[in-house]
């Protein structure tokens, strides 16, 4: 499978190898979720359905480079967008679908859009209304897509196009050309924009492929949204690249996703450390659950155990596979193949890019990496001792859109902001110590805590506020706000935060959980503030 890749043509070749086969399938609840029936797609029908979406874009003007937004649940139409911006040259800016207004507009603005592609409503939400409210505020945002009913005012409808009445352009893009903008949130307020190429997503798709051995005859569940490095490395590039079938879910149903996994024949999918547990420990739902055709599932996102992994195995002769990445391109698998014990596959993971190392997972090739100590600067070359992962290869990006901010070291070398340690067990591995970044990870989703604290600290109460992250044994992590007041003044309620909030149109997944009220935050001699200390208090 290696070489230069163009989404497009991949596509096309995938069309052409399987024309009859079904390619993408709609969630199983999709009636209920969007009111319409769920469908199948062969290849050939999925193409003829990318042309015609290809062929509105033209016609609004919409080429190469241009960007165009998608806020899309993970059906049928996601993929034909993806692809329809592939068709036409342009670049995908997938948002999640519990961005509102307020991250639309905002990183709309720092995107540049040109197109904004969505669905009239999903869980309650007018999202259609959302994005033409959105357009009406962003200058070059001209045009706003959907599919649904009742669209409206300046939403034009994708339902039920008639066949091009002429051939789309054929653009013929460089494997090197930006594909996607994807979003990360970082330290900043402003989460950053992540462009992506063909071929880097590539590299990526053939390593996450490899771990699980994909081929064409593979049925791949995808439950997690399909708008960054674990939607399109793990499970977008690998179906695009096999040519087996994508069963989509969204969001995430415990009774749909094990209906799917049964009726659909489901070979891989993909699924947090919190779920996996949970599914074991609730009494007697595996057991009338029927996994035979489900070979190996793919998790990340939180630390996962060794009992984990052999109760999979040795239960249901399904192997875990332990991935660890981020959307600026730092792709660590560890596999049944490369670390079989489930004790180490859980806590390690291969070093791929170590000095001397070789891996065969695709995804290691051309990579080098070194850790580093962030005190001193020095390189870290003895087993034990935690250092900043950096990495240079063909899976990093080449940095931020717009050139915010400078990731990379004087070496080239991406700082990744995750602190490993060399293993002392097997120099060859690596142990994920923690991050160095200021993010909160609730249930997989990442959250700035500097963006909510310069939201609250306008709540007139507040002289000074930290966000961080508590422990949480379902979600991983919850985000708790601790607050100086004001002299004089009354403390603030927690409630009194959400609405806040909730006034500015802010993801609903962000809202802070917990409140404390402290006489002073804690800080170093230079006098930044000890988070890890408030955590510690949060945690006590």
């Amino acid at each position: 499978m290696s070489g230069n890749s163009r989404w497009d043509d991949d596509f096309r070749a995938r069309a052409a190898e399987r024309p009859n086969a079904v390619a993408v399938v709609d969630p199983a609840n999709r009636e209920a979720l969007l009111g319409s029936p769920p469908r199948r797609l062969t290849w050939t029908e999925l193409d003829t359905e990318v042309d015609a979406v290809a062929a509105v874009l033209h016609e609004h003007g919409i080429g190469a480079d241009d960007v165009v937004g998608t806020q899309l649940p993970n059906t049928v139409e996601l993929v034909i967008a993806y692809l329809a911006c592939a068709r036409i040259g342009a670049i995908v800016s997938p948002f999640p679908m519990p961005y509102r207004e307020y991250e639309l507009t905002q990183l709309g603005a720092v995107a540049g859009l040109s197109a904004l592609v969505t669905v009239g409503e999903f869980g309650g939400r007018a999202h259609a209304a959302q994005a033409r409210a959105v357009a009406d505020g962003l200058p070059g945002l001209d045009t706003v897509l959907a599919w649904g009913p009742e669209l409206p005012a300046g939403v034009e409808s994708l339902d039920a196009l008639p066949a091009p009445a002429k051939p789309v352009p054929h653009i013929q893009r460089h494997p090197a050309d930006v594909v996607t903008l994807c979003w990360t949130s970082g330290t900043e307020a402003t989460p950053k924009c992540v462009p992506r190429d063909a071929n880097g997503w590539r590299v990526i798709g053939e390593g996450c492929a490899a771990a699980p051995q994909l081929t064409a005859d593979d049925v791949i569940l995808s439950p997690f949204p399909l708008v960054n490095m674990a939607g399109f490395g793990g499970v977008f590039m690998p179906w695009l690249l096999t040519g087996a079938r994508l069963v989509q879910h969204h969001p995430f149903d415990l009774p749909t996703f094990l209906q799917q996994i049964a009726t659909e024949r489901v070979t891989y999918t993909l699924a947090p450390p919190a779920l996996l547990t949970g599914m074991l420990n609730a009494p007697g739902l595996l057991d009338a659950a029927d996994l035979s055709s489900l070979r190996v599932i793919g998790s990340g996102s939180a630390p996962l155990t060794g009992r984990l992994i052999r109760e999979w195995r040795d239960r249901f002769g399904i192997e875990v596979t332990n991935f660890f990445g981020s959307n600026e391109g730092v792709p660590l698998i560890s596999d049944q193949f490369t670390v079989p014990d489930p004790d180490a596959r859980a806590a390690y993971f291969p070093w791929f890019g170590g000095p001397g190392l070789s891996w065969p997972n695709p995804a290691s090739i051309g990579v080098h990496t070194r850790l580093v100590d962030l005190a001193t600067g020095e390189e870290i070359t003895k087993p034990g001792l935690p250092g900043e992962l950096r990495v240079t290869g063909p899976t990093i990006f080449s940095g931020y859109w717009g050139g915010v901010g400078d990731p990379f070291d004087a070496e080239g070398y991406y700082r990744s902001g995750d602190v490993f340690a060399i293993a002392e067990e097997d120099p060859r591995l690596l142990r994920y110590v923690g991050r160095a970044r200021d993010i909160i990870v609730r249930g997989g989703m990442n959250i700035s805590p500097a963006e909510l604290e310069d939201l609250l600290v306008e709540h007139p109460a507040v002289a000074e506020v930290a966000v961080v992250g508590m422990p949480d044994e379902l979600l991983g992590e919850r985000t708790a706000a601790v607050v100086v007041l004001t002299p004089g003044a009354d403390p603030p309620t927690l409630d009194e935060f959400v609405a806040l909030l909730r006034e500015r149109m802010i993801a609903s997944y962000k809202l802070p959980e917990r409140l404390e009220v402290v006489d002073a935050l804690p800080r170093n001699p230079v006098g930044k503030v000890l988070k890890r200390e408030l955590r510690e208090r949060l945690r006590a």
